[in-house]
């Protein structure tokens, strides 16, 4: 009796081994129609910004008259709209000021919960006191709270508040206001802060803390010398998502700052709403709101991305 050895010809079909769910995934994205339809999205994504940025450069009367696309046809350049912008101009709707405020409110508006979420984070990851577990998940479901219905009530706390405390907000209020806004995105970006820091200063190995506590080290020499070293991407990363809503939000800013700290996006609504005529400087305007972002996006991008890959490379 002899035997021979099926040919993979003769190998059924059913019988073949199974191609893993990831690679096959990966295979049909990284396909020559995945890239096709993702380079399609980009461009019809992008023509609108595109088209933003040349009427930002175009003359008054080419913005009133034609549309962005004509440029191609018949171009003409100016800087005039963003000195209008900038310096006011002949129009006298400068958003110089606005830019500052922006400024000033972002600046506090990220360091403060990133500096209160860190130090909470790590009482939560490695300091046993009672409670911490509810206390923990009561955090947490903060953020399911949406911030619409928290407005009105913060509203009233801070032209009322209790304890014959100082009002933060009304015609005294200190700062022109700056105090309610570097409060309010504190109170509505801890919550997530808390969250997402904790669960990375979870992932870091417990021999390494005890390790420390054997050297004798304290919570705040471990802290300061071993967490915040290792959280800087993770830290980053947030610092980024919080800059960029912060530089972005109307709704925060249109309840609770008055007209002296108005940042540039209360601004740019005015322009649109007051004096809509005006679409050369609305663009330019937008494009002057954009330019830090993006500066700081671009710089800060590594750590952007090591933060989100920090969970997966640590232990």
């Amino acid at each position: 009796m002899s035997t021979s050895t099926p040919t993979a010809a003769q190998v059924p079909a059913d019988t073949a081994p199974a191609i893993p769910a990831s690679t096959a995934a990966k295979k049909q994205l990284t396909s020559r129609w995945a890239s096709a339809v993702a380079l399609i999205v980009a461009l019809v994504w992008t023509i609108p910004t595109f088209g933003l940025l040349i009427s930002s450069f175009r003359p008054e009367e080419d913005v009133k008259s034609s549309g962005w696309w004509n440029f191609f046809t018949d171009p003409s350049f100016t800087l005039q709209n963003y000195k209008d912008v900038l310096s006011g101009g002949s129009t006298g709707e400068s958003l110089t000021t606005n830019l500052i405020n922006t400024i000033v409110i972002t600046v506090p508006a990220v360091l403060i919960p990133i500096s209160l979420a860190t130090l909470a984070a790590y009482a939560f990851a490695w300091i046993d006191f009672k409670g911490r577990d509810t206390l923990f998940v009561a955090v947490f479901a903060l953020q399911i709270v949406p911030i619409q219905v928290t407005l009105v009530p913060l509203l009233q706390l801070y032209v009322d508040p209790p304890f014959n405390l100082m009002p933060l907000a009304g015609r005294d209020a200190p700062a022109g206001g700056l105090y309610e806004l570097w409060l309010s995105h504190t109170i509505f970006a801890l919550p997530l802060a808390i969250f997402l820091l904790h669960n990375f200063m979870r992932e870091v190995p417990g021999e390494l803390i005890e390790s420390a506590r054997v050297d004798g080290a304290g919570h705040v020499a471990i802290f300061t010398k071993i967490m915040v070293p290792l959280m800087m991407p993770a830290i980053a990363a947030f610092g980024i998502f919080q800059f960029l809503w912060v530089w972005n939000d109307l709704l925060v800013a249109l309840v609770f700052s008055s007209p002296q700290v108005s940042p540039m996006t209360v601004k740019l609504v005015s322009l649109v709403g007051q004096r809509g005529e005006d679409w050369q400087l609305l663009a330019s305007g937008a494009f002057v709101s954009l330019a830090i972002p993006l500066v700081v996006f671009l710089a800060l991008q590594r750590y952007f991305v090591r933060g989100l890959l920090a969970g997966s490379v640590k232990g």
